[in-house]
């Protein structure tokens, strides 16, 4: 029986099926993607053979629902995906990541909207960070203006997502019952917005994750959501459960993962041929470095390990309770950010044992390095987290936004 897979769950063998049958899709494009490597680096998007074979394999798909042909794979599977493409591109596996997350908005929609926005082969929704827009109340919808930065995936976007504070006509802040400021997410076609060429970066630079603006636009209420109301999701199915910054975190820590699983295999494969200058033995001989790889090795295996075993459990136990604690996301919250930051920590090692091959811009290191270390940097890898979760394992109070 597989990881995650219970005895008699006959809907469950039937996705981790259809899931593997993904992941074969993933494999048989890979070498596309690993040959499309300096093209991706160089024009700063995915190019049109690897989109087309992308769209092709329905990668943009994974997250979808059902009825709109696609996976609703749960975080553990998204996260392995996202995993196996990082190891072959970094940039790709990030944009698999990023539309992954953004394509759950499909959810909270009516069919009709969701199918004009995804019903198409080549749609993906990007969309920036924050709530950087003001969306002002108007008859049937709201007027929204604002600038979004960080839309990964903005080159092969055919929408766009603005995270918008919420106004009323009189300029005051719309209130929930709560007590606390509405917000919603407004979309509309790329070509609606204006877009800044400002994605000139070290690593994922593949991703073009661009900044966007819109001035005064309308936008129907039909085509906003609030994306983390479960009153609004329509579609019953756990991956809905799970707020999107989670779904990123496992996204994103398999990125990490799979950039670093990549750099592991590049070093074991320089090893073997390697002799360096005024050395006793080849690389592969050497004790030293036989003794740093295995320690790498279980770094790498325990982070992938711990990260895999924690979404595992608890999307059981969202598929049998339908609900998402408080602990179970500070859960979620410690093993993807442990990842990404082991994950890190392995392709640095592996960095500093490769020599002086490692700078060569013709060899995978360097590449692997950069994108690495742009992934560390994203909100997802934020030592912060770790405070969050110990308050919340303290029972303190914990008001962060990204549980």
């Amino acid at each position: 029986m597989k990881l995650g897979m219970k005895k008699c769950d006959k809907s469950t063998s039937s996705q981790q099926e259809q899931f593997e049958s993904w992941m074969g899709s993933i494999e048989a494009i890979s070498n596309l993607i690993i040959e499309a490597r300096e093209e991706i680096d160089n024009d700063r998007c995915l190019p049109k053979k690897v989109l087309n074979a992308l769209h092709n394999a329905k990668i943009f798909r994974m997250s979808l629902p059902k009825k709109l042909g696609g996976g609703e794979f749960t975080p553990e599977l998204l996260s392995r995906a996202a995993e196996r493409l990082a190891k072959a591109d970094a940039s790709v596996g990030w944009c698999f990541g990023q539309g992954t997350g953004c394509a759950m908005s499909a959810a909270f929609l009516e069919d009709e909207i969701a199918k004009n926005i995804f019903g198409p082969g080549d749609s993906v929704l990007a969309w920036g960070a924050g709530q950087a827009g003001k969306a002002v109340v108007c008859d049937g919808g709201y007027k929204v203006s604002g600038t979004w930065r960080f839309a990964s995936g903005a080159g092969h976007a055919t929408w766009l997502g603005g995270h918008s504070m919420v106004f009323e006509q009189d300029g005051s802040p719309r209130i929930n019952k709560e007590g606390k400021h509405v917000d919603r997410t407004a979309l509309f076609i790329k070509t609606a917005a204006i877009m800044k060429d400002d994605w000139h970066v070290v690593g994922l630079k593949g991703t073009r994750s661009e900044s966007y603006s819109v001035e005064d636009m309308f936008i129907p209420e039909s085509h906003t959501l609030d994306r983390e109301a479960p009153e609004e999701c329509r579609v019953e199915s756990p991956l809905y459960i799970f707020p999107t910054t989670l779904v990123y975190a496992s996204c994103f820590s398999g990125v990490a993962l799979g950039i670093a699983r990549g750099s592991l295999d590049d070093l074991i494969r320089l090893a073997q041929t390697k002799v360096q200058r005024a050395a006793r033995s080849s690389l592969r001989e050497s004790p030293v470095f036989q003794s740093q790889l295995a320690e790498l090795e279980a770094k790498w295996g325990a982070a992938k390990a711990y990260q895999q075993a924690t979404l595992i459990e608890i999307t059981d136990r969202v598929v049998d309770t339908r609900l998402l604690s408080m602990s179970d996301r500070a859960k979620i919250r410690l093993a993807t950010t442990y990842a990404i930051n082991e994950a890190t920590d392995v392709v640095q090692k592996v960095y500093r044992l490769a020599g002086s091959t490692a700078i060569f811009e013709n060899q995978p290191f360097e590449r692997r390095f950069r994108d690495m270390h742009a992934v560390s940097q994203q909100m997802q890898a934020r030592y912060t987290h770790f405070e969050t979760v110990g308050r919340h394992l303290m029972d303190l109070d914990n008001t962060a936004a990204h549980m």
